[in-house]
Formats: structure tokens, sequence, C-alpha cells
């Protein structure tokens, strides 16, 4: 092999390895709280009670006692460091434990 030869060929290797990016470690998604589906969301309706509610959604991942007639779910995705999407759902009940209004948010980060 001549000297010109393996140049090229070193040459080649280098931007070759340089420009992979499977170098980079993997990044596993972690999902954090309760998984809040659309679908489960339809199905409230004014006037369950926080057993109804709970069966349905699961358990309330903040249920402070000094608001406890406010129940909120955290749904979170992230990769590494960085949030990909999030939601918040949030529950008012009466002084009867009855479910009276609801409001959802929900944030997602486009990834390019």
């Amino acid at each position: 092999m001549t000297q010109l030869t393996k140049l090229y060929i070193l040459i080649f290797l280098s931007f070759g390895i340089l420009g992979c990016s499977a170098l980079s470690p993997y990044k596993v998604p972690i999902l954090q709280g309760n998984i809040i589906e659309d679908k489960d969301v339809e199905q409230l309706s004014e006037g369950l009670t926080k057993d109804q509610v709970q069966y349905l959604l699961g358990t309330p991942m903040l249920n402070s006692p000094l608001h406890p007639n406010r129940w909120d779910y955290i749904y979170s995705v992230t990769i590494g460091d960085q949030l990909i999407g999030e939601k918040k759902l949030s529950l008012l009940f009466d002084e009867n434990q009855k479910l009276t209004t609801w409001s959802i948010q929900e944030s997602t980060l486009n990834k390019n």
C-alpha cells in the first residue's frame, strides 16, 4: 500500500468517526406521574365522587391537606435533561366531595 492510499483511508475513517452520531450514549425516556389519557378525561362529569374519580384516574400525584378539595394529576416525559412533554390535570370538589370542575394543561416541546 502506498503512503497516499493510507492517507486517504485514514482521512475517510476520520470523517466517518467524527460524523457518526452513534457515539453518543442512548438516553432512556423517563415517564413520571399518572398517565393522563384523553379517553379517561372525557369520562369525567360533574357530580362524580372522589372514589369514582380515583377509580377512573388512579391516586392523585398531589393531594394536599391544605387544599382537601383539590386533586392534581401530573404526567411528564423526559429524555436526559430535556423535558419532552407534560400534562397537568386539576380537579376541584365541593364540600360534599363531588367533582365540580376540572382543567387540563398540556405542554410539548418540539424536538428537532
